[in-house]
């Protein structure tokens, strides 16, 4: 098949849709299929090919509600123009899909669409496009969800639409089907001075990813020697990144907090990531909007288990792979959630003194990803998918 996906940001951008895509796109072609992801430009992308998939970038940035800005024309042309046998837009709410909706009468292949999650489902200036969105999604030949319940396949249900598929996300076999053996457990610990019992959380500090309140129950933990590993990128000014540096700093520094360590790593660093993620104890997550964040399947695949926030289908991860424990949460204003302090406290202390309820929740968690949520299984399922809709008779 001819193959073409669609997503904001790709290679060598990091972030969850950017890594799904991927994920899916370098299967495909290992298959045989022909792949090209039509995506934003990026100066720093050294070549239009990786892994046997095809990059085609275009000077476009926005989305439909903030304007869509650049070569918009240009893009839609090649939607219009290039002779595809599936097209799947990954996300919504940005420019590769939204320009993709003014054509999506024009293009002749078949189309899935991946919502994503719908974050600014309840943010007012998004009402318009919410009320258009139903009449759009129609014309798609599949609808792909990664929850059986979140706002996106609600949304579709209470609009009656038929086209609807659920295939969860996962992680990636290649990295997480070995274990770390003992000794490289010490070696990696050692070499970034990490000691005592180890959490660990990734994710970009947005200000929405839960470091915030992290930190704060890292303060509070009764664990006499404890090392909080946070992996994210490394940008000063951006987000909630220079308060948790000096919050970092501080209880390095402070006698308040003797026996306790932070350590902020490079989270584009995707080997020291994965290493400390199998060599950590408890992965903790507290995220105020996601969803269906691929750092938990990746902590269940590592055999490490996690404590998480509610956000997005966190509470579905735990109960699919086994392996987390939720804490109880609350809404926020445009669909965030924050947790309660409490009984995130009381559960992530329970769990620190349990090593006999950690080993059996993670190794639950690995066995339940490798039966059902490793990327191969998962591109098979779009693959499936796709090759069931060029089949179809109309």
């Amino acid at each position: 098949m001819k193959i073409l996906h669609t997503v904001e940001f790709y290679y060598p951008s990091i972030g969850g849709a950017q890594e799904v895509v991927r994920h899916l796109s370098e299967r495909m072609a290992q298959q045989g299929h022909q792949v090209t992801v039509a995506t934003t430009f990026m100066p720093e992308r050294k070549s239009t090919e990786h892994n046997g998939v095809k990059i085609v970038e275009f000077k476009v940035s926005g989305n439909a509600v903030n304007g869509i800005k650049g070569e918009k024309k240009k893009y839609q042309d090649f939607l219009k123009n290039s002779k595809f046998d599936v097209v799947m837009n990954y996300a919504a709410q940005q420019w590769t899909a939204d320009a993709f909706f003014e054509v999506i009468d024009e293009v002749k292949a078949k189309k899935v669409f991946v919502p994503c999650g719908y974050s600014a489902l309840y943010d007012p200036a998004y009402a318009s496009y919410f009320q258009k969105l139903p009449e759009i999604l129609k014309k798609y030949d599949s609808t792909v969800y990664l929850a059986d319940e979140y706002r996106d396949i609600d949304f579709a249900k209470e609009h009656k639409l038929k086209n609807i598929k659920v295939i969860p996300n996962g992680a990636d076999e290649n990295e997480f089907n070995k274990p770390l053996d003992e000794d490289y457990k010490k070696l990696i610990k050692n070499r970034f001075g990490i000691g005592g019992l180890v959490l660990m959380t990734t994710g970009n500090y947005t200000g929405e990813k839960g470091h915030r309140e992290l930190l704060n129950l890292f303060k509070r933990l009764p664990i006499s020697h404890a090392t909080l590993v946070s992996a994210g990128t490394l940008k000063p000014h951006d987000g909630c990144f220079d308060w948790f540096t000096n919050e970092a700093w501080a209880i390095n520094q402070s006698r308040k907090y003797p026996g306790k360590r932070v350590v902020m790593l490079d989270g584009s660093d995707r080997a020291v990531v994965r290493d400390l993620m199998k060599a950590a104890d408890i992965f903790v997550f507290l995220s105020n909007i996601e969803c269906s964040p691929l750092v938990l399947f990746e902590a269940a695949a590592a055999g490490t288990p996690f404590i998480t926030s509610n956000a997005g289908n966190s509470a579905e991860i735990a109960k699919w792979t086994g392996a987390g424990i939720v804490v109880k949460s609350h809404p926020r204003p445009n669909g965030r959630v924050g947790i309660d302090g409490k009984d995130a406290l009381w559960k992530l202390t329970k769990l620190a003194h349990q090593p006999t309820r950690r080993q059996r929740l993670g190794k639950a968690g690995h066995a339940a990803w490798k039966k059902k949520y490793t990327w191969e299984i998962l591109t098979d399922k779009y693959l499936s998918l796709y090759k069931q809709i060029t089949e179809e008779k109309h």
